[in-house]
């Protein structure tokens, strides 16, 4: 394939991942999506080394955890000016308007207002009606590059260091905020008291209980106002959610039928008001995941975190035994557990979890340790200052 100015080869493509704010959380789920290897780059990028070519936009829509893809067009660069400034002139025309960015992961050393500037001077001079989007930061935001349209007009060169060589890449994509924005704002029914999962996590969730696979069978026990079975229907997955509380089934009802709406979702849903820890005298069907966010303790005022760790983790689990129950043999289980923040100090909950092992989901392509966050291996999501954040535990059938 010739673009660019460079000779790309489709049978030996590279991939970019930029990662979210949660790099592990978004690695765990680019490794359980593509049954092939992915190579961490740094704390910003992983890199896909495949034969076969991806259609960046669409597996974008689906994978939380994920900001940008982008397709190496350009190793072992010597001259990230001189190479920067061909592409664009392979790909600009005169008499027409362009547009391009430049985005430096890692430790670079490349001043890319400055190099923009001189790249848009220079091709000026030579007639090209050409116009450089520029950010106060080395890097464009997704949204920066989606409101500037350098997808469909334009061009985004992402520049990073590989085995000790400079790397450029072409975006492909970038997350759909809007998209995600609208899903999580816009729905008939939020909950702000209870808490809500950000649709985001519930993505990276769903992906690791589901190795990217759809049409898989899901059970969320604990479905709230639906954002988990939300975000699975529109993965193309069948989901089943139930809840303790009616408030949470009727706004998981009313969250679903708009989110079918919206979307033109044909996949059906099942709902039913039940408490978790008696859900398998009910239900005899057997999933093949279980994504959930369980009741997180109270979420405002002061906190007995003692007391409540307590009620946690026999509510957690009375759960996790059912669970056991009606999970396929195969099937895998991703919740979340809550870790309170009290003057610095972590509290974790250790609920019983019978059968089940806590995944390790970098053990096989040996990455450092420092990818998790707990000593048993699990990762956190949260924001500094938060009193309650969100462990993340992957479990399966011993």
């Amino acid at each position: 394939m010739q673009e660019f100015g460079f000779s790309v080869k489709v049978k030996d493509m590279k991939y970019i991942f930029i990662l979210g704010n949660h790099p592990s959380l978004s690695l765990a789920e680019l490794l359980t999506v593509f049954s092939t290897d992915i190579e961490l780059v740094n704390n910003n990028i992983a890199i896909l080394d495949t034969k076969k070519d991806i259609n960046a936009s669409q597996i974008i829509q689906n994978l939380g955890g994920t900001i940008k893809i982008g397709l190496v067009i350009k190793e072992n660069s010597k001259d990230f000016a001189y190479d920067s400034k061909k592409i664009v002139l392979g790909l600009c025309k005169k008499g027409e308007k362009f547009s391009f960015g430049l985005s430096c992961y890692g430790d670079n050393n490349i001043y890319v207002k400055n190099l923009g500037i001189n790249i848009k001077k220079a091709l000026k001079n030579e007639g090209f009606s050409i116009r450089f989007v520029e950010s106060k930061e080395k890097v464009l935001s997704s949204v920066i590059v989606e409101q500037n349209k350098l997808l469909k007009k334009g061009i985004e060169i992402i520049s990073f260091k590989y085995k000790g060589q400079i790397f450029l890449a072409k975006t492909l994509a970038v997350q759909p905020f809007k998209s995600l924005s609208f899903r999580d704002f816009g729905r008939p029914a939020r909950d702000d008291r209870s808490g809500m999962i950000p649709p985001k996590l519930a993505q990276i969730m769903i992906n690791i209980a589901t190795g990217g696979n759809r049409d898989i069978k899901i059970l969320d026990p604990f479905c709230g106002s639906g954002t988990i079975l939300s975000e699975a229907l529109l993965m193309n997955h069948n989901v089943f959610g139930s809840d303790i509380s009616k408030k949470a089934i009727e706004d998981s009802q009313n969250n679903l039928e708009w989110i079918k709406e919206k979307y033109d979702i044909q996949n059906s849903y099942e709902l039913l008001q039940i408490n978790a820890t008696e859900i398998s005298k009910i239900i005899i069907d057997k999933f093949n995941a279980i994504v959930t966010e369980p009741f997180l303790g109270p979420q405002r005022g002061q906190i007995d975190i003692k007391k409540t760790i307590i009620q946690l983790n026999k509510l957690y689990s009375q759960s996790i035994e059912q669970f056991l129950k009606i999970l396929n043999k195969n099937g895998r289980v991703v919740m979340v557990w809550p870790v309170f923040v009290q003057s610095g100090k972590k509290y974790f909950l250790n609920p019983d979890i019978k059968d089940f092992k806590i995944a390790n989901i970098f053990e096989k392509q040996m990455f450092d340790d420092k990818l998790y966050s707990t000593q048993r291996q699990t990762m956190i999501y949260g924001r500094q200052g938060q009193k309650v954040l969100r462990e993340i535990i992957i479990l399966d059938k011993k």
